[in-house]
């Protein structure tokens, strides 16, 4: 595994692995609502063998990474990448944001095209939108549950939606483990962020190669949504892994890596 290593920036302390021996183009890795750069262990080891310099971090505010100054917002999430690319003095990287990494990446390639090169964007959206009412049902349960009942319930009610399988314990008691380490206020401020988050509108102006990965049997981003990306964003592809969940990274983690690692050499 990796090790992980504390990094000081301006606007935070970001916890980051990284194989700092390897010269290869960067990769950032930017993770879900909840969840820690732990949930890239499956894509890191692959990228390195294949000459990529792979970057998984906490966002902060998750896992042991923490903002110097309070609040929480996905530009400021973003802004705080560009921090570690200019501590790191990369000009350019290829960014992987997975749901709610997905609209962090989405910002990088809006607010600051000449830092992304190449985008992949992972069971993520435009603007939060569900389709079906069970679909508004479950982000207003998740709401109101962070705010009444605590970050041990909002974790066993989204690590069971994530990994729903009778095989899937494992996985299940990983992520419960995951969201706990987030911070509270952070989490609640996510959730808020991600619903207001809307630049649909704004997709045409994305200038960075784009592949567009959906799991087939995603809940929680329904396919239909994440389709949006690959019509609006010029030049995007849109890849659908079958038997894929939300965590496709995790649940079919060989065939992404086979699709990531393609587009990346592309």
């Amino acid at each position: 595994m990796i090790p992980y290593q504390h990094v000081p920036l301006p606007s935070a302390v970001l916890n980051v692995a990284s194989p700092d021996t390897n010269g290869g183009p960067m990769i950032l890795l930017i993770h879900g609502l909840g969840s820690t750069a732990d949930m890239w262990q499956l894509q890191m080891p692959v990228l390195e063998q294949n000459g990529f310099r792979p970057v998984a971090m906490d966002i902060p505010g998750f896992g042991q990474s923490h903002f110097l100054k309070k609040g929480w917002s996905i530009r400021r999430a973003a802004g705080t990448l560009v921090e570690y690319l200019d501590m790191k003095q990369v000009d350019r990287a290829d960014i992987v944001g997975i749901s709610m990494g997905g609209t962090v990446a989405l910002t990088l390639a809006l607010d600051y095209p000449e830092r992304v090169r190449r985008l992949v964007l992972v069971n993520t959206f435009a603007r939060l939108r569900p389709d079906t009412a069970g679909g508004w049902f479950y982000f207003l349960k998740r709401a109101v549950m962070i705010s009444t009942m605590g970050m041990e319930a909002q974790a066993r009610f989204v690590s069971q939606r994530i990994f729903p399988g009778p095989d899937q314990a494992e996985l299940r008691e990983e992520l419960f483990k995951q969201v706990m380490q987030a911070d509270p206020a952070a989490y609640r401020g996510t959730m808020k962020a991600l619903g207001l988050f809307d630049v649909h509108q704004r997709l045409r102006e994305i200038q960075a190669r784009t592949l567009v990965v959906t799991g087939a049997n995603d809940t929680t981003v329904r396919p239909a949504n994440q389709a949006e990306l690959a019509l609006k964003i010029p030049n995007a592809r849109q890849v659908m892994i079958p038997r894929a969940g939300h965590a496709v990274v995790i649940d079919q983690a060989e065939v992404f890596n086979q699709e990531l690692v393609d587009f990346l050499k592309s």
